[in-house]
């Protein structure tokens, strides 16, 4: 039986997922397929439309497994081993749903990278942040660190293997908030049960235009965003939204 890395908690409509390879939750290529597995089963769930991200023990992520690397005499290995670690980040970026990052220790390499794919962030006081690839060897990581950084400190991280403590990122205004450890879940899922309070359809559609203004021209992410909203305004849900605003009321929402 194949050992569960990654566990999905669903409560009001807010799923929890927790990363969970002792000793530091460094990602092979099992653990990657359980996390790409999660977050698509998120997307196709309709009793969740929120999801935070965190990990067991005291480190978030600490990076790729490097006992788990591609073998360069196995024809396609490497090719296969490329493909599921592109695929990690993308299953969260595109998850149909809002992820947020509750960064609870050290987020390394492809660790950050997972933080990074997230669409809010926070952390815990004993955070820190780095891309240590350079040090052994490797070169990688530089698009991770592009959606979170400006130039200078990009390279900077990504030349010397620098970390960054979790305040650093709060300063850059990268993190929402940096938390005592044991602050830093019940803010991340209020912050949760907040969004997941919302129409169902609309923030579904708020994340792909999220997601669309950070690779197109404003002009063209707009008009897509003005599509959405004409839409949107047809739906049952944007009726609810309305009607209860007006008779001062919470909106009951059936996702339609």
């Amino acid at each position: 039986m194949t050992e569960k890395f990654v566990h999905i908690d669903v409560s009001n409509y807010v799923a929890l997922v927790t990363m969970d390879r002792k000793p530091v939750n460094a990602l092979s290529r099992e653990m990657r397929r359980q996390l790409v597995a999660a977050f698509d089963e998120i997307s196709a769930r309709d009793d969740v439309r929120c999801a935070v991200l965190t990990a067991s023990g005291s480190v978030f992520c600490a990076g790729a497994d490097l006992k788990d690397r591609p073998d360069q005499d196995i024809p396609g290995d490497f090719l296969e081993h490329n493909r599921i670690t592109r695929e990690t980040g993308n299953a969260i970026r595109e998850c149909a749903k809002p992820v947020i990052a509750a960064v609870n220790g050290a987020a390394l390499g492809a660790g950050l990278g997972l933080a990074a794919a997230c669409d809010i962030l926070y952390a815990s006081e004993n955070a820190t942040f780095g891309m240590p690839e350079i040090n052994v060897g490797l070169a990688g990581g530089a698009s991770m660190l592009r959606t979170l950084f400006g130039r200078s400190t990009l390279r900077r991280m990504f030349y010397t293997g620098q970390r960054l403590s979790a305040h650093d990122l709060l300063r850059r205004n990268v993190i929402e908030e940096v938390l005592r450890p044991e602050e830093l879940l019940p803010v991340t899922m209020e912050l949760a049960r907040v969004i997941a309070s919302k129409a169902p359809l609309a923030t579904i559609y708020a994340k792909r235009a999220a997601n669309m203004v950070d690779v197109m021209p404003q002009r063209d992410a707009y008009r897509f965003e003005q599509e959405f909203t004409m839409m949107l305004a047809k739906t049952e849900d944007a009726r609810e939204a309305r009607m209860a605003f007006l008779e001062k009321r919470e909106p009951k929402f059936k996702g339609c």
